[in-house]
């Protein structure tokens, strides 16, 4: 498999995040609401701060305007509440004027003293349907509006969409040199081109390993036009178990109750129901064998419930640990796992994987943070 460059190459180690259910996607039987893990802050919160606790270097808070809690709010409160981990926030291109959004963020970034990473996503708006190419367009002139916001005097922007003039951005100054990294994940050309040229870290759904490398060496080329290298990551669920039988097995259990007409109807009032991106993850279960396997531990059939990310390793803690250290050798370096029930898995993984991998904060690794911030030693996450 082709492996592509990747930024800072001589770092030793991966940021290894968790998920925190912010959309009410949480359950111990998919497509089977459960009151006790129905997304709240309280519930919401004890993931988080377990996560902290075990050693995770970044948190994933997803964004959804139907479900679920709304994303910055819930950052600006753990923001006292954590002290090592980041959060990684994401945040829909046009939902929030960007001059404001530019000094929404600029404000979570003190309040986290650097540890705000951000998760640029381009979406329809409730009860619209636009094309791509609108979308991209769009999230291109917010994402070059942020920046101007984060390291200029003043914003000016002509373009499509916003125009600006002569705009002060006093004090819209992130806590970040440069403002926080910028996390995308997308597959059509607009996407693709996005990425390439404006942010940071490309993250992937899961695949088979070989249609992984070839969206890496597709973006590569992308940023290869605008002299830049960027980082690359993966979203995946996680089903560990001491062994791959009982593994298996818990994948099972997890579906057993599953009624694949509420499956349907979860996936479709996900947001992103039509994108490429979903569409691929349903290529995935097409082609998986019977039990929902596309390939040695990927498991499809977290996908029957749920849009967007839609599949699973599920194997052994020696199994998932080995294929973690693969997608590392292909240059992957950004991990975002999540498990059902979320505080569960989080402390499964957290306890028998974690340990055994080398964990890195990106922001401190590329010096995004101020060397006064008493941050988290490279490499903290190895407990040996």
């Amino acid at each position: 498999m082709s492996i592509v460059p990747i930024r800072g190459a001589d770092i030793d180690g991966a940021e290894v995040s968790w998920f925190a259910p912010l959309c009410s996607d949480d359950y111990r039987h998919l497509g089977v609401p459960d009151g006790d893990l129905r997304s709240s802050w309280e519930h919401t919160r004890r993931i988080a701060l377990r996560a902290e606790a075990l050693g995770y270097r970044n948190m994933l808070c997803p964004s959804s305007y139907q479900v679920g809690q709304d994303t910055l709010s819930f950052v600006a409160a753990m923001a006292p509440l954590t002290t090592r981990m980041n959060l990684l926030a994401a945040i829909r291109c046009g939902e929030m004027h960007p001059a404001m959004l530019a000094r929404t963020v600029a404000t979570l970034d003190h309040l986290l003293q650097g540890r705000l990473t951000l998760n640029v996503i381009s979406s329809d708006f409730p009860g619209q349907q636009e094309s791509s190419e609108l979308r991209y367009r769009r999230s291109r002139e917010v994402v070059q509006i942020l920046k101007q916001g984060w390291t200029r005097e003043t914003l000016d922007h002509d373009g499509e969409i916003y125009q600006l003039k002569g705009l002060s951005t006093d004090p819209v100054r992130p806590y970040q040199t440069g403002g926080p990294l910028l996390y995308f994940g997308g597959y059509s050309p607009d996407a693709l081109a996005l990425c390439g040229e404006h942010c940071d870290t490309y993250l992937m759904w899961p695949e088979p390993r070989e249609m992984l490398a070839q969206r890496m060496r597709e973006v590569h080329e992308q940023a290869e036009r605008h002299g830049r290298v960027l980082d690359y990551g993966l979203r995946v669920h996680m089903i560990v178990r001491d062994t791959e039988a009982e593994a298996r097995e818990a994948a099972r259990e997890l579906v057993s109750r599953l009624d694949d007409d509420e499956g349907r109807a979860i996936r479709a009032r996900a947001l992103d129901a039509t994108s490429l991106g979903v569409a691929l993850q349903r290529t995935n279960r097409e082609r998986a064998d019977d039990e929902g396997y596309v390939e040695d531990l990927l498991w499809t059939g977290i996908g029957r419930a749920r849009s967007g990310c839609g599949a699973a390793l599920v194997g052994s803690v020696d199994q998932v640990l080995s294929r973690i250290h693969a997608y590392m050798a292909m240059g992957m370096r950004a991990f975002i796992f999540s498990g059902y029930p979320h505080l569960d898995e989080c402390e499964t993984f957290g306890t028998k994987v974690l340990p055994q991998l080398r964990t890195v904060s990106l922001p401190q690794a590329y010096g995004r943070v101020p060397a006064s911030l008493p941050a988290t030693p490279l490499g903290c996450g190895v407990r040996r």
